[in-house]
């Protein structure tokens, strides 16, 4: 069964192109109903889910078409988006304003009918505004706790390095242990959960840089360019045909995955098989990035089973039962370029982490 017309093999974060706008509306039957604000929202009222079957690849792979209803030229940035729900990992966005990220996080909740919630960081956050914190109740004398939006399913922690290593650290716990500790006692957070990060590569005043030890904790960093110049058109003629971001329901987008085809798709991604020399071909990948000479810190062994795990996913979104070499390849740039500290002289050169997994790729010996 053949998934859709995407290479297998293709980066899920390398396609060009990124924007805002709709399907033209309005005959397509309509989906849930979007917040007014950009904040935390669900929709009270589930739409009827869309007939796509009983086999959770198939419901998966049409979720990239659902969010292509909404946003345009992003459909290797689902792809990366979907590996990472069913790795159980979390995702780091990388992109300018304007190129279409919170749309994406939200049209790809409301394909998947999950709940989403929304933060937007500041340097005056706290790190109970994210978690929760205990509230006294004069009337009763108690204390209650108060929930924070970390407990959603899908959680968009917007521009995350403009607020204080206090607050980062604050997600630590969760995107780890899938709980928050609230007075000594653990909560557990919804399933799915996965936090989708963004933040913005080209203003660094103000902001804090996130720490080695937060950036390991991403599955993936995709990189959202901006859009082509056909993809630019299209976005501005579906807004001109009448398509509204924050109504989405207009551009026919509607639930076509649960939470319970996640969960079934994920029991059998851990059936997909890994031959002995996959398994080399990964751990030689991460090992040569260690001893390249512009690398002040390579790939840890987190890496390596972060690699494997996106590896497994991609190919059972292909269909495929087992892993391939070229699946490892495809994931090797968005799954490990987050975890390349380069030398102050390398960067000076302008050596990037991309180009040391670019000459990783080409000097590792490929299994046949």
């Amino acid at each position: 069964m053949s998934t859709d017309s995407t290479d297998p093999t293709r980066d899920p974060s390398a396609t060009g192109g990124a924007g805002t706008g709709g399907h033209h509306p309005p005959s397509r039957p309509q989906g849930p109903s979007a917040p007014e604000t950009p904040g935390a929202h669900r929709a009270s009222q589930p739409a009827p889910r869309a007939d796509t079957g009983t086999d959770p690849r198939r419901r998966l792979v049409a979720v990239r078409s659902e969010v292509g209803k909404a946003v345009v030229g992003q459909e290797a940035a689902v792809t990366g988006l979907v590996i990472a729900l069913l790795a159980g990992g979390h995702v780091l966005l990388e992109g300018v304003p304007g190129v279409a990220k919170t749309l994406l996080v939200r049209s790809l909740a409301t394909a998947l009918d999950v709940e989403t919630k929304r933060i937007q960081f500041t340097p005056d956050l706290m790190p109970g505004d994210v978690t929760g914190s205990l509230i006294y109740d004069s009337r009763s004398a108690q204390f209650s706790f108060r929930a924070g939006p970390v407990f959603t399913n899908l959680l968009l922690a917007d521009e995350i390095n403009r607020t204080p290593p206090k607050t980062q650290s604050a997600l630590l716990e969760a995107m780890e242990e899938r709980q928050v500790s609230v007075d000594g006692e653990p909560l557990g957070l919804p399933d799915p959960f996965m936090v989708i990060a963004t933040q913005n590569p080209v203003e660094y005043e103000g902001t804090y840089p996130l720490p080695e030890a937060q950036l390991d904790r991403f599955l993936l960093k995709l990189v959202l360019p901006l859009p082509e110049r056909a993809q630019e058109i299209e976005v501005l003629s579906r807004h001109a045909s009448g398509f509204d971001p924050r109504n989405l329901p207009s551009a026919g987008l509607r639930a076509v995955a649960g939470a319970e085809d996640l969960a079934l798709a994920r029991s059998q991604v851990t059936t997909v098989g890994v031959t002995p020399e996959v398994l080399a071909y990964a751990v030689d990948l991460v090992r040569a990035t260690r001893s390249m000479p512009s690398v002040a810190l390579g790939v840890s062994p987190r890496g390596a089973t972060a690699l494997l795990a996106s590896s497994r996913a991609w190919a059972w979104l292909a269909g495929r039962s087992f892993v391939t070499p070229d699946d490892v390849k495809a994931l090797a740039l968005p799954t490990l370029r987050h975890r390349i500290q380069l030398r102050a002289e390398a960067e000076m050169e302008g050596i990037t982490p991309q180009s040391v997994i670019e000459s990783v790729l080409r000097t590792v010996p490929v299994p046949r």
